[in-house]
């Protein structure tokens, strides 16, 4: 099955569940045994990932401070092996980097789903 490392990491350190392969482009720190599926499907790479969003029309000046201000709690040790703790990886960036992220993420999978034939139901 294809599970968030996050609710699935201590049945793999604890030796109740086998992990095959993570789906990210790299392995993860906290599991460097585990390849990935890209080891085996070339240019595989299905990661999930959380942020934070605002209104679209949010002053730039607000836009700021909260980029600025979790960046700095992203930065934290604490904070990053914590995330680790439970098979996060920390992206800190601009919102500008942010968006990026969103809109490469979009594009590549309006591209399965255009191959895939997907419609709405």
């Amino acid at each position: 099955m294809f599970d968030p490392l996050s609710s699935s990491i201590e049945y793999i350190k604890a030796g109740k569940l086998r992990a095959l392969a993570v789906t990210t482009r790299t392995r993860w720190e906290t599991l460097p045994e585990i390849p990935t599926v890209g080891d085996f499907v070339p240019g595989f790479d299905a990661s999930a990932w959380q942020g934070v969003a605002a209104p679209k029309n949010m002053p730039s000046e607000i836009v700021e401070k909260l980029n600025n201000e979790i960046n700095t709690a992203l930065a934290d040790p604490k904070m990053t092996a914590r995330l680790a703790d439970v098979g996060g990886t920390v992206l800190r960036g601009s919102y500008v980097d942010f968006a990026k992220l969103v809109a490469e993420d979009i594009e590549k999978w309006a591209k399965v789903i255009r191959a895939a034939n997907i419609k709405p139901e």
